[in-house]
């Protein structure tokens, strides 16, 4: 069966917001814990992610910020979490793309 990758919702910046430094709120706070990926060897970034996302419990969440639109790293991450994975797109520009994604059960 295929998995599914539903996206809830984008926030795009615009260049003005974008030249003044990010502005619309969505970063996460310290509490939800974040990972750019940006900074680890291409050669490891999945299976960085997908242990970083691994170790988050139920109801838990992370932002993810990557170079791109990571649609293939999702749907690993979504198997990995057999459905139970929320991926909420809040930040879209060029060269960087922030995802928060939320653990909604525990896996089967």
């Amino acid at each position: 069966m295929p998995t599914e990758i539903v996206e809830i919702e984008t926030h795009p910046t615009t260049p003005a917001a974008a030249a003044e430094g990010h502005v619309c709120g969505c970063q996460p706070d310290e509490a939800e814990g974040g990972l750019d990926v940006r900074t680890i060897p291409h050669a490891v970034r999945h299976a960085a992610v997908r242990g970083a996302f691994g170790a988050i419990p139920v109801g838990g969440t992370m932002v993810l910020v990557a170079p791109h639109r990571p649609m293939p790293l999702l749907a690993e991450l979504t198997a990995d979490a057999n459905g139970a994975l929320t991926v909420e797109f809040i930040v879209e520009e060029p060269g960087e793309c922030h995802v928060r994604l939320a653990r909604t059960a525990g896996a089967v």
